[in-house]
């Protein structure tokens, strides 16, 4: 997808992470690669990364913590691993991942609204659906590198596509795959 307005994509460059600025940039094909992006710190972070991983068929997979969870600060780097330098679930068409820090002073009642009740949790979100019935809550599963992996496969394979609080009948009826 390329912008051709250049009020819009002055705008989206502004409210976008740095990481996800190159989606303005980039031809019309879609890249499989696995993306990072800054922390999420405001609802409105969340909105827009949703929005950018719907428009880029890919799931997002979302690390809610705290700067003083201990065990979160232990399972993190497990994750970002397995996503960034083994680069688990490119080859199903990538994932991004972002990290909501939860102890921000302007997060609002983000964690409220997706049902986190425990932390850390692990949520992945499809076409901006929250992906409430494969979310992780439980650290021994997180810690879990072969568990962790399936889970993240899993998730790729979803392609952004179907989520499941629905999305494949209008698919099915525009000529989408499910």
């Amino acid at each position: 997808m390329i912008l051709r307005s250049a009020p819009i994509a002055r705008a989206l460059t502004i409210c976008l992470p740095r990481a996800s600025r190159s989606f303005l940039t980039g031809s019309s094909t879609r890249s499989n690669q696995n993306r990072t992006f800054d922390p999420i710190r405001t609802p409105n972070d969340l909105h827009t990364l949703t929005l950018l991983s719907a428009a880029d068929n890919r799931p997002l997979i979302t690390f809610w913590s705290a700067s003083w969870c201990s065990t979160c600060q232990a399972v993190k780097p497990l994750v970002t691993s397995l996503i960034e330098d083994e680069k688990v679930g490119q080859a199903e068409g990538g994932l991004g991942f972002a990290v909501v820090e939860l102890d921000s002073p302007m997060i609002g009642d983000l964690g409220v609204k997706y049902m986190i009740t425990s932390m850390p949790t692990l949520l992945a979100f499809s076409r901006q659906e929250a992906q409430m019935e494969t979310k992780l809550i439980k650290p021994n599963e997180m810690k879990n590198k072969e568990f962790l992996r399936e889970w993240l496969l899993s998730e790729a394979k979803r392609g952004g596509r179907a989520g499941g609080s629905g999305g494949s009948l209008l698919g099915s009826l525009f000529g989408g795959q499910h």
